[in-house]
């Protein structure tokens, strides 16, 4: 991404037209800058509509990232947050942070991602302005071994969120993944640092597509969804939806903290979406698994009601698929995040 670009995206609007001379004029740049700029938003994912002799215009309502707009009421639980234009990976920006002692509820936010992850090694893919993409670093008092609910708190937490926006049928879907009718909308990446038996460091990596979902499929091997497609402009705010999630997300990560999963379990069942349906678990060894997903336990793990009796299933062992057979787990896309 070259450095102009997000100068100039920002000068243009959803609603009117402004001609290449003004946005030039205003930032002191040539007007073939102004067009190159276009066509490398383009190739981004933005579509920026060009009418000759009326100039350009966003092609959907796109609103940028501000400090100043998401950050204040955070200074209010102790999280320092920052914004940066381009970063390959917030959740290794955060992770390199920690390794020099960044602080407890440091959180980074990107309007673009050079190398977005997900998880298992998979990318993240978001168009330019089309997502939301932040991470959260937070130390715990517990071992790294005691966090195994942690991504199914997350993914409850902002299920919450959407819900409370309007979004009735946000869904969960084990381990970390959000999903409206069964498609996605939104996922989660946690990395962990530090000593399995004492204080451990996560870097919560969250991905939320809110505009623009129609230019991933075809390159996605399984359905997605974006917040534009059921929310009305007026929700799609994402210094709103920042500010939402993350506030949500701190009372969650210190209930996690003092109480570990238990308290959580009944909500993330309610919000489950697979909750008491068929499903078939692919194990990592390639070995498929028939049974009804009936919760989970109190430590997060997946509960399976298989012609064998109740089996238990920890993140990072098993996919997830429907009964019928149609994919709704890991594809490019999956559990990403950051």
């Amino acid at each position: 991404m070259t450095p102009q670009l997000l100068d100039i995206l920002r000068q243009l609007s959803h609603e009117d037209f402004r001609s290449g001379e003004e946005v030039a004029r205003r930032l002191r740049i040539s007007r073939a800058s102004v067009h190159n700029a276009v066509h490398e938003a383009e190739s981004l994912g933005l579509r920026v509509q060009a009418v000759r002799g009326r100039g350009y215009r966003l092609a959907l309502p796109v609103t940028w990232l501000d400090v100043e707009a998401f950050a204040p009421p955070f200074s209010g639980c102790g999280v320092v947050a920052q914004r940066a234009d381009t970063l390959d990976s917030t959740n290794a920006h955060l992770m390199l942070q920690a390794q020099s002692g960044a602080a407890h509820k440091s959180l980074v936010a990107a309007e673009w991602q050079g190398k977005g992850r997900g998880r298992r090694g998979r990318i993240w893919l978001a168009g330019l302005g089309g997502g939301l993409m932040f991470s959260l670093l937070w130390r715990f008092n517990r071992p790294a071994s005691e966090l195994s609910g942690l991504s199914l708190v997350v993914g409850l937490g902002l299920a919450q969120v959407l819900r409370d926006l309007g979004l009735q049928r946000a869904s969960v879907k084990w381990p970390n993944d959000i999903l409206v009718d069964g498609a996605k909308l939104a996922g989660v990446l946690i990395e962990l640092a530090g000593d399995m038996l004492g204080p451990s460091v996560a870097v919560i990596g969250v991905g939320v597509n809110v505009l623009g979902a129609e230019s991933l499929r075809g390159a996605l091997e399984q359905p997605v969804t974006d917040l534009s497609e059921h929310l009305p402009g007026s929700a799609l705010d994402r210094n709103v939806l920042l500010r939402e999630m993350v506030l949500r997300l701190n009372d969650s990560l210190e209930r996690f903290d003092r109480d570990g999963f238990s308290p959580f379990r009944q909500d993330w069942e309610a919000f489950h979406a697979h909750q008491n349906q068929p499903v078939h678990l692919l194990t990592g060894l390639g070995e498929r698994i028939s049974g009804n997903a009936v919760g989970v336990d109190d430590g997060g793990a997946l509960l399976l009601a298989t012609e064998s009796g109740v089996q238990r299933f920890h993140s990072g062992e098993v996919s997830l698929r429907s009964a019928a057979g149609c994919a709704v787990a890991p594809a490019l896309h999956d559990e990403g995040a950051p």
